[in-house]
């Protein structure tokens, strides 16, 4: 539909349209529910104040301004049994709200639905899967990561850090946070209908947002691609550090084993009996250093998984949320859009309520033109401001890419750091080995 034809469309059928949606969308139960206050954000330079308050389109967040909104840790909680299995419990806790609390995985999932459902047009990052039964401590530590890096997305992303529904899944230490979440999302629409800017975000958009939407997805995928090849090859190093330091430390158990051989000298050997004594004494000298070689390599590979591994992932993880939320634009968009046709047929009965004077024929034409056009320019609005939408979530994706340098600082530094310590114990362990070739005669 061209915008002359949306121009010539009334606008009294799209208010009419707006208000019908979000009655539909109130309950009454939740008129009773607290609404917490978040807290403010912080002061923003005031030259890239008035650039935002200029053109809305345009968001002000450098990497250190979206790192600094919170920070959250998530850690296990002591296994529980139930009354058939056993659950696994998460301790979230919230820098920002200052708050610790216990979460399940099902709980992460009713507050990762409810963000698809407020922010249909926003970067939702996935939630890890979930596995029944046979979860082995691999599977539940690999989880745990994940689950981190999703809420840690989730509180430092502009719109999701100043809803209530997020202020809930941190800070609600009641009971039956589930029902508290779904409380809260009752008597609100979804972005669309409670952002003031969205019948006008068309008129924000630049004239080829197209071609710059087809342009920045190629590029997102390019870089993604790049980063899994990333991610893939750190996986492997810190695991090349962590099986060398399995196998330094059954290296130094090896030599300590052989000189704690109690095994007697066969007579024919009784004349190198003391250069066998002093060899497998010094042997078992050897495996301290070993054993503090094994040490070094596994807090390496450790390190590195934590600061170069977990960071590839968090930037991947905020990646694929960008390509499913290009792909929920394509294919998903529409398919939100016919729900609307339920929702406006409501208009048809109250319309048909309040004409009685026509003919029936005309007033079924009457309200299928009116339905018809608000549907189409209420269709119209949303993609308009899903492309609006699209263009922000851009932004901050590009927002993210100076964690390039934070990881490659964060691989060097332990490469540099792991090798300088691991020299100093093999300098400290070389003048050990002049033992082995010395004689009781030897100089």
């Amino acid at each position: 539909m061209t915008g002359g034809a949306m121009d010539r469309l009334p606008a009294a059928a799209v208010a009419a349209a707006t208000e019908a949606e979000a009655a539909e969308e109130q309950d009454p139960l939740a008129a009773d529910l607290p609404v917490p206050q978040v807290n403010e954000q912080r002061d923003l330079d005031p030259g890239r104040m008035q650039m935002l308050q200029g053109n809305p389109l345009l968001l002000p967040h450098s990497l250190q301004e979206l790192l600094a909104k919170d920070t959250v840790q998530v850690a296990l909680v002591p296994e529980r049994k139930g009354l058939f299995l056993k659950h696994v419990e998460y301790e979230v806790s919230s820098q920002r709200f200052g708050a610790s609390v216990s979460r399940r995985y099902n709980d992460f999932v009713v507050f990762h639905d409810l963000l698809l459902q407020k922010f249909p047009y926003r970067m939702v990052p996935a939630l890890p899967p979930k596995k029944m039964l046979g979860a082995d401590r691999e599977f539940i530590e690999a989880r745990r990561r994940a689950l981190k890096r999703f809420i840690n997305l989730v509180a430092r992303h502009p719109p999701f850090s100043e809803d209530v529904v997020l202020k809930l899944f941190l800070s609600f230490s009641g009971p039956d946070v589930q029902s508290k979440l779904k409380e809260s999302a009752q008597c609100m629409g979804d972005e669309f209908t409670n952002c003031k800017l969205a019948t006008r975000a068309k008129d924000f958009l630049p004239a080829d947002i197209q071609t710059q939407f087809a342009v920045s997805r190629e590029l997102i995928r390019n870089v993604y691609n790049s980063f899994y090849k990333l991610r893939d090859r750190a996986e492997r190093i810190a695991s090349r550090a962590i099986d060398n330091a399995a196998d330094l430390l059954i290296f130094g158990k090896e030599l300590s084993a052989l000189g704690s051989d109690t095994t007697p000298l066969p007579s024919w050997a009784a004349l190198h009996s003391s250069t066998w004594g002093s060899l497998k004494q010094a042997l078992k000298g050897l495996s301290v250093e070993f054993a503090l070689l094994a040490d070094k390599a596994a807090q390496q590979g450790k390190k590195e998984e934590n600061d170069v591994v977990e960071k590839l992932n968090l930037f991947l993880d905020l990646l694929q949320s960008y390509k499913d939320l290009c792909e929920r634009h394509e294919k998903g968009v529409l398919h939100k859009h016919q729900r609307a046709l339920h929702k406006y047929s409501l208009m048809r009965r109250q319309m048909s309520a309040a004409v009685h004077g026509q003919q029936p024929e005309a007033v079924q034409q009457l309200e299928s033109r009116i339905v018809e056009e608000s549907t189409i320019q209420t269709m119209e609005l949303r993609h308009a401001f899903s492309l609006y939408c699209l263009h922000q979530e851009t932004q901050l994706v590009h927002a993210h890419l100076p964690l390039t340098s934070h990881i490659l600082g964060a691989f060097v530094n332990s490469q540099i750091q792991g090798h300088k310590e691991m020299s100093k114990v093999w300098d400290d362990l070389k003048p050990k080995l002049h033992c082995l070739f010395a004689g009781p005669n030897s100089t």
